[in-house]
């Protein structure tokens, strides 16, 4: 059984706030949301994968050694909606009892990513307002060396693309094995996307109907499989898509691809 840790699509709902009084302002109710229950059942769906969702907030709290563990543990890593920060900060950097008392300094969580891909660890990177370069630049990747890795070219400004009557994808390379058993034809409607450019070097398996940005990306980085789906596994970009009855079999067979367990094909 193969061990997948996907990091991102959790929120935290804090409110409503009230106004009582002009000195007197009241949170009232806290909830947390997983949005990626989906894709998580998706993956599990088959008994072949076991799924580990973690928020990003998790993530970022790793301490030393810790995201090392996670890449010797996991056969897939998974990032969806997960900023560069999560990977370039840690919390002890804004721990005053600690400033003066002794040198700052943590793995490098970017450093540790590339290097692990390069040595064979298959990884997904999936869209959002917070993916590639995301929203006002927040996503950022392609500002650190996740870039090295990413089988696209994230743009330099804001890269979000949505459209309330939605997208369609467009199959571009047919016979790669991704597409076994899937029609993307009859995927419903996207309601946004990160726009890229494509990666020299990488292959664009599908597209975006009408804008011709890329939808879906592969590549091979040193010994490493890595994959790009430039919308969002989850709502509300992917609220119909959740719901698409192919929609296990697409990412089982994302899944299937990066760990290798489909037949190669032209460009697989």
């Amino acid at each position: 059984m193969a061990k997948i840790y996907y990091v991102g699509d959790w929120a935290v709902l804090m409110g409503p706030l009230f106004a009582e009084t002009p000195f007197n302002y009241t949170w009232k109710g806290t909830e947390i949301y997983n949005y990626g229950t989906w894709l998580k059942e998706a993956l599990e769906s088959s008994g072949e994968h076991e799924v580990n969702s973690v928020p990003s907030w998790e993530f970022y709290k790793l301490g030393p050694g810790q995201y090392e563990q996670v890449l010797a543990e996991y056969d897939l890593i998974i990032f969806s909606d997960v900023e560069s920060k999560n990977f370039q900060l840690a919390p002890s950097f804004f721990d005053r009892a600690k400033f003066g008392k002794e040198q700052l300094s943590f793995p490098d969580r970017v450093r540790l990513t590339v290097e692990a891909v390069h040595s064979g660890k298959p990884m997904m990177f999936l869209g959002g307002w917070l993916s590639f370069n995301g929203e006002c630049g927040k996503g950022g990747w392609g500002r650190t060396g996740l870039k090295e890795i990413l089988p696209v070219r994230c743009l330099d400004v804001e890269d979000l693309r949505e459209s309330t009557e939605g997208y369609r994808a467009q199959a571009a390379v047919v016979d790669h094995p991704f597409f076994e058993g899937l029609d993307l034809n009859e995927m419903p409607l996207i309601l946004g996307y990160n726009i890229v450019q494509p990666r020299e070097g990488c292959q664009v398996l599908a597209r975006w109907q009408g804008e011709n940005d890329p939808m879906l990306a592969a590549g091979r980085f040193g010994n490493g499989r890595v994959l790009a789906y430039t919308s969002d596994p989850a709502p509300h970009w992917g609220c119909n898509f959740v719901y698409w009855k192919h929609y296990n079999r697409f990412w089982l067979n994302a899944c299937n691809w990066l760990l290798g367990r489909l037949d190669s094909k032209r460009g697989a």
